[in-house]
């Protein structure tokens, strides 16, 4: 196992499968452990979940994820997905024609060219559709190229757009890296990081949760580190009398009203049976 070289701890990296803002499984895996190992062992269980229950899954991921077999897995289970393609000069050979930049003088506003084709790499058993997009800047010399494999049978600026949505989950991530701190694994052993891992993982969810179902309308869409700084990490004093308790609290963000709306929506809640 790698170490970090200058505490001599393990370095972990956390692999998690996250839907909207939960996220449905985790495990540590080696500092030195490429992204996607062991991916079949994390993703295809979520995946036969959510297909048992009749939801249509998608699958979107970054470049270490563009693997055939990955690929194939998907569509043997009739997953749409949307992947980032490592550039190649195979591919930049396909798009060579969009690779020069417009003639005059270059626009403020960024000029964009999309284009669909079949490639074929030589890990592949198959030809796959892959869509490319080429960006030219008022500043830079050189075009962003970027390219994705999918099976979206979507128009090529559709595609892109739906892959660009991977930016909320960046954020989702972030926020559990700061409120949940899923990435602080600084214990000796790998087991000890695992269980601090699942413990991270139960208390974003339980944040995410409780975003969800008790909050009111106003403050709902906090996100869980404003949350934890305003209203959990709040001053308060109880006081004790003959036949009742007083709770008193600092005259914050938590106020009285927003502490009885989210004690009513609790207690609106159905009770679990059996």
């Amino acid at each position: 196992m790698p170490t970090t070289g200058i505490l001599s701890l393990p370095a972990i990296t956390p692999v998690a499968v996250q839907r909207r803002r939960r996220l449905s499984g985790c495990e540590a895996a080696a500092g030195n452990a490429h992204s996607a190992e062991d991916w079949a062992e994390l993703l295809l269980p979520e995946i036969d979940h959510q297909q048992k229950l009749g939801k249509e899954v998608v699958f979107r991921a970054d470049a270490a994820f563009a693997q055939p077999e990955i690929c194939e897995a998907l569509e043997e289970r009739a997953v749409k997905y949307a992947i980032r393609l490592p550039a190649n000069d195979s591919l930049e050979r396909d798009i060579a024609e969009l690779l020069m930049r417009p003639v005059g003088r270059p626009s403020h506003k960024p000029v964009v060219w999309y284009k669909g084709l079949l490639y074929q790499a030589a890990s592949w058993k198959t030809a796959r559709p892959v869509v490319a997009k080429v960006e030219f800047h008022f500043v830079g010399l050189f075009p962003r190229v970027g390219f994705i494999v999918t099976n979206l049978e979507t128009p090529s600026r559709a595609v892109v757009r739906f892959y660009n949505k991977r930016g909320n989950a960046e954020q989702w991530i972030k926020e559990g890296q700061q409120a949940g701190k899923i990435t602080r694994l600084s214990c000796h052993w790998f087991r000890s990081n695992q269980v601090r891992l699942a413990l991270s993982l139960l208390a974003y969810n339980l944040g995410s949760l409780w975003r969800r179902l008790a909050l009111p309308q106003r403050i709902e869409n906090w996100s869980l580190t404003s949350l934890q700084q305003r209203l959990v990490k709040t001053g308060g004093r109880l006081v004790r009398h003959a036949r009742y308790y007083w709770l008193f609290l600092a005259k914050g963000h938590l106020t009285r009203p927003r502490f009885g709306v989210m004690l009513g929506r609790i207690a609106l809640l159905p009770i679990p049976t059996g």
